[in-house]
């Protein structure tokens, strides 16, 4: 069709239409508009959602890719961690995934056959600990962590595990609160001297002393919807880099090389 031709066949379908209207009256008019408008805006939406939808499936399809590359080694730079970095790692899963034992069991596998000798699991409602026998028994060289003064040692020989879940840092904070109150009625009664205040130290210190201090973890690896740390421990992640992976289902070893990879990069700043 030509332009003159196109042009013709617009100006026939605007005529039309107002010719159309004219018939109608004004309410009738109105309400016609306003389907009109409605439905521009659903096509509108939809025209949106297909295009971030297709953004989004083209994006798991490239991360899907990079995955299987740095699992079979393509990607050279993956091939060399600096695993020193990580002492301490922790997995938090939503606990509804927590379920899924056998998924927890091969993350775990990998992250032994990475190097990484120390690992937390948490999760809120604490499934993982009631999985606490199967999992120490299908992981190879596992043991469960036993918190002492002495620092971390990463090449030391076996795998430990330590289990925690929400109802361990309330139990946490009351024990200290008691110890600390405890202190400080000892000490006013010795000292007179009512208007003592408590400070991050002297919580630190009471922490320990009720045994729930517990290790820093470098690195926290969230899998599950949320992207949050879903209530593990704050006074055990004040340095600690935080990276969401996703549902536990559709983990991979290549993401999992990668997240690791991308904190060992990671340049971190600590204030006086």
């Amino acid at each position: 069709m030509t332009l003159r031709g196109a042009l013709w066949l617009g100006g026939c379908l605007v005529s039309q239409l107002t010719s159309s209207l004219s018939l109608l009256g004004p309410m009738t008019i109105k309400v016609e508009l306003q389907k009109i408008g409605i439905l521009g805006l659903q096509l509108i939406w939809i025209f949106l959602h297909f295009i971030v939808s297709s953004f989004y499936f083209l994006v798991s399809i490239a991360m899907t890719l990079e995955s299987y590359l740095i699992s079979c080694g393509f990607l050279r730079k993956y091939n060399h961690l600096d695993i020193d970095r990580v002492q301490y790692l922790a997995i938090v899963v939503e606990s509804d995934e927590a379920y899924n034992t056998l998924k927890i069991i091969e993350l775990l596998q990998w992250l032994e056959s990475m190097g990484i000798r120390s690992v937390c699991l948490y999760d809120a409602e604490g499934v993982l600990k009631q999985s606490k026998d199967i999992i120490l028994k299908k992981v190879k060289n596992a043991s469960l962590f036993q918190e002492t003064d002495e620092p971390l040692q990463l090449n030391c020989k076996g795998f430990t595990l330590e289990f925690i879940s929400a109802s361990d840092g309330k139990e946490a904070v009351a024990r200290a609160a008691s110890f600390l109150l405890k202190d400080k009625w000892r000490k006013t009664n010795m000292s007179g001297d009512s208007n003592q205040c408590f400070s991050e130290s002297q919580m630190t210190e009471a922490l320990k002393a009720v045994g729930c201090g517990g290790p820093d973890p470098d690195l926290i690896l969230v899998y599950g919807p949320s992207r949050c740390h879903l209530g593990f421990p704050a006074w055990r992640i004040r340095y600690t880099e935080i990276i969401h992976m996703g549902p536990l289902k559709s983990k991979k070893y290549g993401s999992l090389v990668k997240a690791i990879y991308k904190f060992t990069m990671v340049r971190q700043n600590y204030g006086k």
